[in-house]
């Protein structure tokens, strides 16, 4: 395990391999920034937005596609370090008070992404998980998340996995999901994070299909097979891993973005970058194609 250097995030989240960069990309929400580690040289650089961004995802077409603050926005990222960003699409329902949080492409190139108040202490379930593809932005699809989080897909892309991470919800579900039409249905709980260490923050899918998700408060990565059975743990030196994402040539690196406590002196780690090999390898993201 090793850090990335001179690299410290007040929200790290939304970690993403950019394969045909052969970097990694994530954003630090609160900053407006978007980070890129580049994985050849180990530079890295940053760009700051206009408003906050929560989750990326490569466009097939070149640049990012974002959930933000205000919508669903085409990002650019330019050499002077601003970030040019284009709204596609913004729901009805969010509100003032509400953003964007986590997201990314299922198997097909669809971009999903879903909504939360951001005050979290209200514990208000305003949340909603949208799809936007060539076809606009749907209606939502999953309603009455608090803090909407751990999208990811099967390998063969039959499976979708969604949590609400909120101290109050702590839960994992998995849906069928029908590859042709980009719908979830038969809802039902994957995984009771109360039962286990930790929030079920952002996750990443591996390829013998078993779902990895960041322990948030519980310092730790878990792996949970596809019956929902945990068959791995590993500890982090942060408390509050955000999101874990496999990268590198061969998919074997694990990054794993994390978050800053106020008041947690004994974390001194916070907010940093990591690099772990897990010993398994990661499935291929699909750059957004709508």
């Amino acid at each position: 395990m090793e850090r990335v250097p001179g690299v410290a995030c007040a929200v790290g989240e939304s970690p993403v391999w950019h394969a045909g960069e052969l970097a990694w990309y994530w954003v630090d929400i609160p900053a407006r920034r978007i980070w890129r580690l580049d994985h050849a040289t180990g530079a890295t650089r940053y760009w700051t937005a206009d408003e906050m961004v929560a989750c990326i995802a490569p466009r097939a077409a070149g640049g990012l596609i974002a959930g933000m603050e205000t919508g669903i926005f085409a990002v650019d990222l330019k050499d002077d370090g601003s970030v040019r960003a284009e709204r596609l699409a913004a729901p009805s329902e969010l509100a003032p008070g509400m953003r964007f949080n986590d997201g990314r492409t299922d198997r097909q190139g669809r971009f999903w992404s879903g909504t939360m108040w951001m005050d979290m202490a209200a514990a208000l379930p305003v949340g909603c998980l949208y799809r936007y593809d060539a076809q606009g932005l749907s209606a939502p699809l999953v309603s009455s998340l608090v803090t909407q989080n751990g999208l990811a897909w099967s390998p063969d892309g039959r499976t979708m996995y969604l949590s609400d991470s909120h101290p109050a919800r702590r839960r994992v579900w998995a849906f069928d999901y029908d590859i042709d039409t980009g719908v979830p249905h038969d809802r039902r709980l994957f995984v009771d994070m109360a039962v286990y260490t930790g929030r079920p923050d952002g996750a990443a899918m591996d390829s013998d299909g078993c779902y990895w998700v960041a322990g948030n408060d519980g310092a730790s990565l878990l792996r949970f097979t596809p019956a929902g059975k945990l068959d791995r743990e590993l500890a982090l030196p942060v408390a509050k891993p955000s999101m874990p994402c496999f990268g590198g040539p061969d998919l074997d690196t694990l990054l794993v973005t994390s978050i800053v406590q106020p008041g947690r002196e004994d974390d001194a780690l916070a907010g940093a970058v990591l690099l772990v090999r897990p010993g398994v390898r990661g499935v291929p993201e699909t750059p957004f194609g709508g």
